[in-house]
């Protein structure tokens, strides 16, 4: 850099040299303004093309609908009765599955008023006092 501004010193002279300067650094400002430009442009069309490509996606969902089938599921279940309003018919006592569940609750023995359905259980250690655990690490 020094050895430029000695020659533009011997080149144009000292009396010009403040002229130039000036006219160089207006140049120079005009060129970073242009490659600014540039750059925001630039930027603006990539930012462009990503708004584009995520407007297609958009569109791709919503034609597509990957939930339609969840939609029309839920439809039916909003649509279908919750109760039935005919009377259930009711089973015959000669069925084969329901003897054995009779057998099953035959076999437990009823518990009677004021005994506990299920054995105490055991008490547990006491736990000691604060002073008497070890100090953490």
């Amino acid at each position: 850099m020094l050895l430029v501004l000695v020659v533009a010193l011997v080149v144009v002279g000292p009396k010009d040299l403040p002229k130039l300067m000036r006219t160089m650094g207006q140049w120079a400002a005009k060129a970073r303004g242009m490659a600014d430009q540039f750059r925001r442009s630039f930027d603006e069309m990539a930012r462009q093309s990503e708004l584009d490509e995520l407007r297609k996606e958009l569109d791709e969902l919503r034609n597509t609908r990957p939930l339609a089938d969840v939609d029309r599921q839920m439809s039916q279940v909003m649509t279908a009765p919750a109760v039935s309003l005919e009377p259930e018919p009711k089973p015959e006592p000669s069925q084969p599955s329901e003897q054995p569940a009779q057998q099953e609750l035959e076999l437990v023995p009823p518990v009677e008023h004021g005994e506990p359905a299920m054995p105490p259980a055991e008490p547990a250690e006491p736990i000691p006092p604060a002073d008497q655990h070890p100090s953490p690490p």
